[in-house]
């Protein structure tokens, strides 16, 4: 019974064992292989021997990672690369936490044979592209505040959930960009250089999107999107009308956008721009910021 509730903490905050270590006053401690094998840098908790803390140690290389592990956490060091054989001895691991380091480069096959990695985190490093053949499984891909230039690349996993690309150096996204995936709910894009011309017509009218974040780019039009999108962050950019079509192709009594937040502030319009017919295509909206 005492395996299930660490379990259960780890899926609701990743970082709470060392919180609660912190907290303790153990804010470094030495390697602890009483859970198994485990690198001399990390910490492997015996309570919760499939982890692995490698966290704030100022590592410069990936480190050994024992082949029981599914949680890996590396992230707040000063690794600079990727290769091919980092995870060859761990081809369990659900979750890879890798941001906030320096990374510049990784490997063509540094995730490929990771067929059940869940989430990814790579946010906060150097990468001016994104990793290829990342492994289908992926439902949490994190690639903010990297350098990522130009276009989002095609060949994403398919089952992805969430996407993070914010503040990056992206300016447009590819043809049918959405089509490729099943599951895809949650997209941020926001602190970019995305154009209305580097956005194909009706990318993002896909009714499986719930959330999605366009905000501090170059757009000076709404792009359309589905009237199943509950949450649209357009603020910062240079949009200069509301074209209630981005949201309702037909507006009646049975036709309306289940959008709940829009936010359109900093942009060149005003609640004044906004059309009479507004509230009925908008009406189950609570919050909307122009």
């Amino acid at each position: 019974m005492g395996f299930l509730p660490d379990i259960y903490v780890l899926w609701i905050n990743p970082f709470q064992w060392l919180s609660s270590l912190h907290s303790r006053g153990y804010a470094s401690l030495q390697a602890d292989n009483t859970g198994g094998e485990c690198p001399e840098e990390c910490d492997c908790p015996p309570t919760f021997p499939i982890a692995m803390y490698c966290d704030n140690r100022n590592m410069k290389q990936m480190p050994y990672i024992p082949s029981r592990m599914k949680y890996v956490y590396l992230q707040h060091n000063q690794i600079t690369s990727v290769p091919d054989n980092a995870f060859g001895n761990a081809s369990n691991l659900v979750w890879v936490m890798l941001h906030e380091n320096h990374i510049n480069s990784v490997g063509k096959q540094a995730f490929a044979k990771l067929v059940n990695l869940d989430r990814l985190y790579l946010n906060n490093n150097n990468l001016t592209e994104v990793p290829s053949d990342l492994p289908r499984s992926l439902r949490d891909l994190r690639l903010n505040h990297n350098t990522i230039l130009k276009k989002v690349p095609n060949g994403l996993p398919e089952m992805l959930h969430q996407l993070y690309l914010e503040s990056n150096s992206i300016e447009a996204v590819p043809e049918n960009f959405l089509s490729q995936f099943t599951n895809l709910q949650y997209i941020r894009i926001s602190h970019n250089d995305l154009t209305n011309k580097g956005i194909p017509q009706n990318t993002f009218n896909n009714s499986g999107l719930v959330e999605l974040d366009l905000s501090f780019n170059k757009l000076v039009s709404i792009p359309v999107v589905s009237t199943n999108l509950q949450h649209l962050y357009l603020q910062a950019n240079q949009i200069k009308e509301f074209t209630l079509g981005s949201f309702c192709s037909v507006v009646d009594v049975m036709n309306f956008s289940k959008l709940r937040v829009l936010r359109l502030e900093g942009n060149e319009i005003s609640a004044g721009d906004m059309p009479s017919e507004a509230a009925l295509c908008l009406r189950l909206a609570t919050d909307i910021a122009v």
